[in-house]
């Protein structure tokens, strides 16, 4: 972004009529947040489907993800909001989703395009909807500079390699080339997840609730230590306070971090903001005793209750998921297609070569996702888990409490959510 201050002006312009944004009659308005560039294919898309439907108008307002993190579920709570958003939360606002069954022309294509996270948006495991569709299939995983690598004249450890061995060479990595951290890991439950379940985690009991068991315990414990003992950088997870989100992005994109763990989402602005600065590569997802898993998720487009106009809603959202169109957008926006189709058939990125490398570690790593973390992806509750890790743990890491208070207020913080929101 060239004039930063425009751009910030924009946001928050957007992000009021976000707040404010009703829609009148013939009218739909999506509130959309964007990773790269997906609010400006979708206006674009938008704009299409306007030509083709002279009596529906959609306003696209993009909004700062942290809208839709934090504004979104309160104004949806009091009855207000867009007509679609596009969310992460997927199970968690469940309750305010529209079944766009009846208006869309054949849910049988839904279904088969779909069916494998058509589910992760029904509020009910028995619930048979369409709710919305997934505007990007997500996976994390790690980035490695290596640039620094090559530099530092070390090996890049192998596709089984573990944590540990990671561990292990970036921080050879930092000291040969005087870089300040090794390693990074965005501040967020979901991200830590992946590496708990590869080092045994269950996530869940016998009964199918959520648990901090010794897999996770271990994984924290990886963590707490690796931040405290300079292998990572404390501001990222005890800088901030909460449940607050806070990526590692600046740190890996001014080479102050030889790997960092984020996910597919970030191609688009390493290929926007690294450029040619240095080599970044996307390697397969670390190993442990539970296999070697980042978490699925993404982003959908989900049709919300509240809206006026259900048909027009339906009509636009049948519209981006048929087939043409969606593997349109997933090749203009670099994501991974949830569309079992599209994915078959491949999609022609526009990318540059670093790009669709690291795209195609990361379809790579579809087939390797441990059935926990889809689980745990598809659990309604799931940021019962979240986002007491990303506050425990970050406490623990600015060190306000130890580790062993940080994971026993975990476990006491999952109970007394998952009391709350099932109520």
């Amino acid at each position: 972004m060239s004039n930063n201050n425009s751009h910030r002006r924009a946001v928050s312009v957007a992000a009021l009529s976000f707040i404010v944004g009703i829609a009148s009659a013939g009218e739909i308005r999506v509130a959309c947040y964007s990773d790269g560039n997906e609010c400006e294919v979708t206006q674009d898309l938008a704009k299409r489907f306007e030509a083709q439907n002279a009596d529906v108008k959609v306003a696209i307002d993009k909004v700062p993800y942290k809208a839709i993190v934090e504004q979104l579920p309160v104004q949806l709570a009091a009855g207000e909001g867009p007509d679609i958003a596009r969310v992460t939360d997927l199970g968690g606002l469940s309750k305010y989703y529209l079944d766009i069954t009846p208006y869309v022309k054949d849910p049988k294509y839904w279904e088969a395009s779909f069916g494998q996270t058509l589910k992760w948006l029904r509020p009910t495991p028995t619930d048979k909807g369409i709710y919305g569709m997934m505007t990007q299939l997500t996976v994390t995983g790690p980035f490695v500079n290596k640039t620094l690598f090559d530099q530092a004249k070390v090996a890049l450890p192998g596709p089984n390699a573990t944590w540990d061995d990671w561990a292990a060479a970036t921080r050879q990595v930092a000291k040969a080339t005087q870089v300040p951290f090794a390693m990074a890991f965005d501040r967020s439950g979901h991200r830590f997840a992946g590496a708990a379940i590869s080092q045994g985690a269950k996530i869940f009991d016998a009964k199918g609730n959520l648990t901090i068991d010794d897999g996770y315990k271990a994984m924290s414990k990886k963590a707490y230590d690796w931040n405290r003992d300079g292998t990572m950088p404390k501001e990222v997870w005890g800088g901030v306070g909460g449940s607050s989100y806070r990526d590692a992005f600046e740190e890996f994109a001014n080479a102050r971090v030889v790997l960092y763990l984020s996910g597919s989402w970030q191609i688009n602005r390493m290929e926007k903001q690294i450029g040619k600065n240095f080599d970044w590569i996307v390697v397969p997802n670390p190993c442990g005793p539970g296999g070697c898993t980042g978490m699925p998720g993404g982003a959908a487009f989900v049709a919300l209750k509240r809206t006026k106009n259900p048909k027009d809603v339906g009509r636009f959202l049948d519209f981006l998921a048929s087939e043409p169109v969606y593997a349109e957008y997933m090749a203009k926006t670099d994501n991974i297609p949830a569309h079992v189709g599209v994915a078959k058939k491949g999609v022609d990125y526009k990318v540059s070569p670093a790009a669709k490398a690291a795209l195609n570690v990361f379809v790579g790593d579809v087939s390797k996702l441990s059935p926990i973390a889809y689980e745990l992806q598809g659990y309604k509750y799931n940021r019962a888990l979240f986002n007491p890790t990303a506050q425990r743990l970050g406490q623990a890491i600015a060190g306000e409490m130890s580790l062993d208070d940080a994971l026993k207020r975990i476990a006491a913080d999952i109970d007394e959510q998952v009391k709350a929101a099932g109520k």
